[in-house]
């Protein structure tokens, strides 16, 4: 379709559909655009003539403030980067082509969007692309997402595919990004130990479009995923999965899981990103030891060093690690509303970043919250005096309430 196609004008889901193409995962000035102006909006000015509009311009600047980002390239910049993108959009075709493969494009606005994923903010996807024998996500409280290196050893192979298959036994979903290791053995462990219940026992978070199964020597396994679970992407089908969309597609396993578990993980694994986000979305994260000697294990064993993760040997370990998490979530809005309503923005991003479990530096809250390091420590004065945050001898976390 072209440049002259309405597709603001064919609804709400049809808009959405139609963003996903033009707009990259995680695109902060896109995605202020569309808090600013709704989807339907957004689609329409990127659809005009116009190369500037200062009040839209205004808006999109205060929405992205808001998030923490103080600068942007402005609307000239950003509309050279969607424009192009608007004649090879097609976004009825999209729609046809998931539905019929079975899938459909999951929505904020639908009732079974996983609202685990509002806590990305500004950062959460324009929508997901769905397919499989599942008609949605199961609760954050229920998934449980197993990641690790590529090149896997048999060590973490056996050890995958134990937590696995007791985790979908405990009645867990496990997430996972489709990927040869340590992914392909998550996923195969959890098909083996399928119950006949209303939950999916493993979800492939994809970089790629769920037309396209990659890699292509998982196509099986991706197949079989897609008839007993649910493969979902926030990228078009016909998308090719990129570095950078791999890099984004972490954050959404991370955030749709309660927990998040890395088993075997080089020093530099690709895994320990995934790790990262959950870590600054207050998630909890479990790292399983390995031997030493093992490059493997590098990166499971920094985690452990470093504070931020739990060591956990098997499913139970992982178990008790999700009530916990659960019964946090269950009573943190109650418990934080009233403290949380004064606070300035600044102090409510700070907040956010804190991670709850372990200390985290000042450096380290000034990149994730967005602020600059003397805001951090004067926030962080506040926030201790309201017993929101706790100085520790490795740093800050947030206080339990």
């Amino acid at each position: 379709m072209r440049r002259g196609h309405n597709f603001a004008g064919n609804g709400l889901r049809v808009a959405r559909a139609a963003l996903t193409r033009l707009m990259e995962p995680s695109d902060m000035p896109g995605l202020a655009l569309i808090a600013a102006l709704g989807p339907e909006g957004a689609v329409s000015f990127i659809e005009g003539n116009d190369t500037s509009n200062a009040v839209i311009e205004r808006q999109v600047t205060e929405v992205l403030n808001a998030a923490g980002i103080e600068r942007w390239a402005g609307l000239a910049e950003v509309l050279g980067r969607w424009r192009p993108r608007l004649d090879d959009a097609a976004p009825e075709r999209d729609l046809e082509t998931v539905k019929r493969l079975g899938g459909g494009l999951l929505v904020p606005e639908d009732d079974h969007w996983p609202h685990a994923l509002d806590d990305l903010q500004l950062g959460a996807p324009i929508a997901l692309w769905c397919r499989g024998s599942h008609p949605w996500i199961p609760d954050q409280s229920r998934c449980i997402a197993v990641v690790g290196s590529r090149d896997s050893t048999s060590y973490g192979a056996n050890v995958t595919l134990e937590i696995a298959a007791s985790l979908v036994q405990r009645e867990f979903t496990v997430v996972s990004g489709g990927a040869y290791g340590i992914d392909a053995y998550a996923h195969r462990g959890a098909l083996g130990a399928a119950l006949d219940g209303s939950l999916a026992p493993t979800i492939a978070v994809m970089a790629g479009g769920v037309d396209r199964f990659y890699p292509s020597g998982n196509e099986d396994l991706l197949r079989s995923i897609v008839d007993r679970g649910l493969v979902v992407a926030e990228v078009p089908p016909g998308t090719n999965p990129t570095r950078y969309r791999f890099l984004q597609r972490n954050r959404l396993i991370a955030a749709l899981c309660s927990v998040t578990v890395v088993v075997e993980a080089r020093w530099r694994s690709g895994a320990l990103n995934t790790a990262h986000h959950a870590e600054t979305l207050s998630r909890v994260v479990g790292a399983v030891p390995g031997s030493v000697y093992s490059a493997n294990s590098a990166g499971c064993h920094r985690l452990l060093r470093e504070g931020s993760a739990v060591c956990v040997s098997d499913a139970a370990d992982i178990a008790e690690l999700a009530g916990a998490m659960g019964e946090f979530l269950a009573t943190e809005p109650e418990s934080t509303a009233a403290l949380h309503d004064g606070l300035s923005t600044s102090d409510l991003l700070l907040v956010d970043a804190l991670p709850l479990h372990c200390a985290t530096s000042v450096e380290k809250l000034s990149v994730v919250a967005g602020l600059s390091a003397p805001t951090v420590m004067a926030g962080l004065g506040r926030l201790e005096a309201l017993g929101l945050a706790e100085r520790l001898a490795g740093g800050w976390k947030r206080k339990p309430q």
